[in-house]
């Protein structure tokens, strides 16, 4: 399998998705119950499933093109709604704060 400059990227990003499941999963201890508790449950979930699909992209020359294609697409879909809950969750933090 030939190293290029898109495999190390892919492989850096690895490393990062599977350091970010790592705090996600100690940080679960420190968040409290209720609608914050549910929405890093859910933000566990999806950060699982984006450390799934990076394990899989360097295998993406051996998948059919529309098998890649939706996989990218899944990716980007839950993406947007991590992105999503990370906003409302920040944004609960702040209204909180400035109480």
């Amino acid at each position: 399998m030939p190293v290029d400059l898109s495999s190390l990227i892919t492989y850096a990003a690895i490393v990062v998705i599977l350091i970010c499941l790592a705090m996600v999963v100690s940080l679960r201890k420190g968040v409290p119950g209720g609608v914050v508790g549910r929405q890093w449950r859910v933000l566990m979930f999806l950060v699982a499933l984006f450390t799934a699909g990076y394990l899989v992209a360097p295998f993406f020359g051996v998948l059919p093109v529309e098998t890649m294609r939706l996989i990218v697409a899944l990716i980007f879909l839950f993406g947007a709604i991590y992105v999503l809950i990370t906003v409302r969750l920040v944004y609960r933090v702040i209204k909180e704060l400035a109480g």
